[in-house]
């Protein structure tokens, strides 16, 4: 019986000619198992092999590295675990895969980075009325913020799918969905005057231009989010997503029910947008507070 080092080697052996995978890939795959197999020589000895390993030695071996690694990397680790006993099955080296009684951990939520409100502010004031496309910039800039729209929804604005008088955007969403979406009178009022100083504002023209002439793309839009963002130099770099992000979390704090938010955003489902909405512990708390009947009774 081969050694688990020696089986180790021919797996990786394996992906190189018969899989072909990238050398990025094999270098993960052979990292992923070196760690594993040391884990397991130290356990079972340098002659171990692959059916001195069950799913109750993976399990110590994963709840070791899970006190320094994340879980998103425990899920590509185990992932090249599965891959390694599958193959060892399929030689018949083994009889059963002990890594497939294993569940992939859940990955962390990560909350997107927002805006506070100041913050906000700050970033829609920052073109500087001297630049030359100052008011485009900003136009832009507030009705991200404004309507929560995605960069691609942006983009793919003509100037007839924009409603001045009634405040409003007609938006071709993910899946081809086509949602309304209202737009604030500040947005609105950006984008009018962007409108009035342009050459040619003709309904079935792209709403925002680039240098060109020609429909401003999605990289044009985040270098633009990116050049304001460092001349207030107030936080972090950010992208034209964390503006749709600010503006569902600020429509949340204000009070806005969070089914209309996924409606607003052109989410199909809720779970989409409570990953794109959280509020602080202390809204929370004010929100009981005020709404739970029980809330300030002595007795509970």
């Amino acid at each position: 019986m081969d050694t688990l080092t020696e089986q180790i080697r021919d797996f990786s052996l394996y992906l190189e000619t018969e899989r072909n995978v990238s050398r990025h890939t094999l270098a993960a795959y052979r990292s992923d198992l070196a760690q594993m197999l040391s884990f397991v020589q130290k356990e079972k000895g340098e002659a171990a092999s692959a059916l001195d390993v069950d799913h109750l030695l993976l399990r110590r071996y994963l709840s070791q590295i899970s006190k320094v690694t994340k879980k998103s990397s425990i899920g590509r680790k185990l992932a090249a675990i599965r891959s390694f006993f599958r193959f060892l099955l399929r030689r018949g080296t083994i009889g059963k895969n002990p890594a497939e009684l294993i569940a992939t951990p859940k990955k962390e939520q990560r909350l997107p980075f927002h805006l506070d409100i100041d913050q906000t502010t700050s970033l829609m004031e920052a073109p500087d009325a001297e630049q030359k496309y100052a008011l485009r910039d900003r136009a832009i800039l507030e009705l991200l913020y404004s309507s929560g729209l995605r960069v691609s929804e942006l983009t793919g604005l003509n100037i007839s799918e924009i409603d001045l008088s009634g405040g409003m955007v007609r938006v071709m969403g993910k899946g081809g969905k086509e949602r309304i979406v209202p737009v604030g009178s500040r947005a609105i009022e950006a984008v009018r005057i962007y409108l009035e100083h342009c050459d040619d504002a003709a309904p079935k023209r792209a709403l925002f231009l680039n240098s060109r002439g020609g429909r401003i793309n999605r990289r044009s839009v985040a270098r633009i989010v990116d050049e304001h963002v460092l001349k207030i130099a107030a936080f972090k770099r950010i992208s034209p997503h964390t503006l749709r992000h600010t503006f569902a979390t600020h429509m949340l704090e204000g009070g806005a029910d969070l089914r209309a938010i996924q409606e607003l955003l052109g989410h199909a489902s809720l779970s989409t947008t409570q990953k794109y909405t959280h509020v602080s512990i202390d809204r929370l708390m004010e929100v009981y507070d005020k709404a739970h009947p029980k809330a300030h009774t002595k007795n509970g």
